[in-house]
């Protein structure tokens, strides 16, 4: 299943919330072709390396099939609820999690990305629309969205396709993955897939590592991640 871009974002680090926290989670439509490199899209900056951006977190996508969904659970926020409100680059029409595998090498343009980890949400996605209830909804809902690394970098912009053109995993669904990371709960099985699994980020191969390591017993509870 193809997809394609509905809109495309950047965003430059600002204060964010009445804390005046540094963050680039607010972001800008672009119009034309951006560029993607390997740490993230030409433009668009992080605030906290230690938690976000970085070859595996590099540029975000998000489903716009989501946002109606999320619109009618926060009714005092529906206006906000539009490409970018989640702080996602590319806002996706006709594909979302449900038909993604881990590791899926998407062709965008000219640049090359691969599907590696879902988003973790945070305090600043609570600060961005003034709402403490938006991370946990999140988590409830599985609507993570999904980061991709780039393996080819070039030119994206509004418009383009989304193509598949390489699944190394086709037995390892992300929703998978999404509530192994929000839930934790992972098998031995799983586990084993997981530290040897082409494409998935290096974060959750090192800790399907270490669980195997500790007692073979699964993720019990997944690892947090401050700020994420």
């Amino acid at each position: 299943m193809n997809g394609s871009i509905l809109s495309l974002q950047t965003g430059r680090i600002a204060p964010l919330g009445p804390d005046h926290v540094p963050s680039g989670f607010v972001k800008t439509p672009r119009h034309g072709p951006v560029q993607a490199r390997r740490l993230g899209l030409e433009g668009d900056e992080q605030a906290d390396l230690s938690v976000h951006g970085g070859a595996e977190k590099a540029v975000y996508a998000y489903a716009a099939s989501h946002y109606p969904a999320w619109a009618l659970q926060f009714p005092a926020l529906a206006r906000e609820f539009h490409g970018g409100a989640m702080g996602e680059n590319l806002t996706v029409a006709d594909m979302d999690e449900s038909v993604l595998c881990v590791g899926d090498v998407h062709g965008i343009g000219t640049a090359r990305l691969q599907v590696c980890q879902p988003r973790q949400p945070c305090f600043k996605f609570a600060l961005r629309h003034n709402n403490k209830q938006l991370p946990q909804a999140m988590v409830r809902s599985g609507y993570s969205g999904w980061y991709y690394r780039v393996l080819e970098e070039g030119l994206v912009g509004a418009g383009d396709a989304l193509v598949l053109l390489e699944r190394p995993n086709p037995d390892f669904a992300f929703t998978r993955l999404v509530e192994i990371v929000y839930r934790g709960g992972a098998t031995p099985k799983e586990l084993a897939r997981m530290a040897d699994m082409p494409g998935l980020a290096s974060q959750w191969r090192d800790t399907a590592r270490l669980m195997l390591g500790k007692s073979g017993a699964g993720i019990k509870k997944p690892p947090a991640v401050p700020g994420a």
